[in-house]
């Protein structure tokens, strides 16, 4: 008798299906390449970057802003907004006549 992969009665308990279905990245996952982002905006291409981590962030909270959410989420959100502020007034200074803004 054969049985198929996958598909039998013993499979393991914590794949997908089985307990839950998502079909994309997890929370955690989300976070962390929030906070990567963010924090490599700081360096290099903020503008895009901080959007980025800002995004992140919020679908690893869950798109909801109520409740209780993990730490890499928020830090994600709140590098993100500053990183991309930062970035805005850069531009802002680098596009005055003059010296610029710093």
């Amino acid at each position: 008798m054969m049985t198929s992969f996958g598909q039998g009665s013993r499979g393991n308990p914590r794949s997908r299906g089985r307990t839950w279905s998502r079909t994309g990245p997890d929370r955690a996952t989300l976070a962390v390449v929030g906070v990567v982002c963010a924090v490599a905006g700081f360096f290099a291409l903020g503008i895009v970057l901080g959007p980025a981590a800002i995004l992140c962030g919020w679908l690893a909270m869950g798109r909801s802003w109520a409740g209780s959410h993990p730490v890499p989420a928020v830090v994600a959100v709140a590098l993100g907004a500053v990183d991309t502020l930062l970035a805005l007034v850069g531009l802002v200074g680098a596009t005055t006549p003059g010296y610029g803004m710093f």
